[in-house]
């Protein structure tokens, strides 16, 4: 299971530890954020604790209409073992009784001047980017006209070289070597480069080259989502490659199927055009536009007017 931590949250969203400071390695581990207007006026039967738990206006003004023995009593049953936190947002003061009990038990309060809405969306957005599923894999990611081409095959095969092609060619780079793929909660993959090598390209000859450096920030991208993934392999004069493209290859990265173009390699084929050309007519294919569909339907009508015609 992934998690993060609370620390984490408060050095990304500058917030202020009102108490238990001593607790700010709490783990977090789900992406959901908790509103416990119900569990303040009592309702703890279904109260997700290890959530991360944010308070707005509405639960502190309905907080401070309780009796001090209501107080102690929601103060105590909201610091559950499993809280991460408490956050408590527009700048709300935060009663005495849940600083005291947070400081016993070592779960953090912390406050922030962002509103309520804005404040859980950031959140929200946060933690699912934290803790998405992720897996790193061998290969090159380019943005070629706007779509996020995965590039794989085995080692010195000439990915990079092709890549190196692409970003002269106009095209982007996003990771050479090592992909990081995280996959976000509508199944999207997200790959972007580990920091260490990020920019970076290792073209065998000449060794390491900074992308960004050599062709400016224009070639380069943070981050891509993976929509196509072409392999290159050694040809093989024994195996049938496909010829018409009425058949789609899959391949399943963490839990998403992305479709599969395999190309073979020899000398005097392009490898960079051939990419540029499968990134468009992907392109046209997700516009509704499929040419080896419309090729198959005319030549199955002139066989069949042939046929009538004998």
């Amino acid at each position: 299971m992934k998690k993060t931590h609370v620390r984490d949250i408060i050095n990304h969203f500058h917030l202020k530890v009102a108490a238990g400071e001593a607790g700010v390695r709490r783990e977090i581990t789900v992406s959901d954020i908790s509103r416990p207007g119900l569990e303040i006026a009592g309702h703890f039967q279904f109260y997700p604790a290890e959530r991360v738990q944010l308070l707005g206006q509405k639960e502190m003004s309905f907080f401070d209409m309780l009796s001090d023995a209501e107080k102690a009593e929601s103060a105590e049953r909201l610091l559950d073992e499993q809280t991460p936190c408490i956050c408590v947002a527009h700048g709300c003061e935060v009663p005495t009784i849940l600083l005291t009990k947070a400081e016993e038990r070592g779960i953090p309060v912390l406050t922030s001047s962002l509103a309520t809405t804005k404040l859980s969306s950031k959140l929200t957005t946060y933690l699912e980017g934290r803790l998405a599923p992720t897996t790193t894999m061998h290969g090159v990611l380019v943005d070629v006209y706007g779509i996020g081409v995965l590039i794989v095959g085995q080692s010195s095969i000439g990915k990079s070289e092709t890549a190196l092609e692409l970003v002269k060619r106009g095209h982007r780079l996003v990771a050479d070597d090592a992909v990081e793929v995280r996959q976000t909660q509508e199944n999207q993959l997200i790959g972007s480069a580990p920091e260490l090598i990020q920019h970076l390209l290792e073209i065998r000859g000449v060794g390491i080259i900074n992308v960004m450096t050599l062709f400016g920030a224009g070639a380069i991208r943070n981050f891509k989502r993976i929509t196509l993934v072409i392999r290159l392999e050694i040809w093989d004069p024994e195996k049938q490659y496909e010829r018409l493209g009425l058949d789609e290859e899959k391949l399943k990265i963490l839990d998403t199927d992305v479709p599969q173009m395999t190309i073979p390699v020899r000398p005097g084929r392009n490898l960079a055009v051939i990419v540029e050309v499968a990134a468009m007519n992907f392109r046209l294919k997700r516009m509704g536009y499929n040419a080896a569909v419309v090729f198959s339907k005319k030549l199955t009508d002139t066989i069949e007017e042939a046929a009538d015609d004998i």
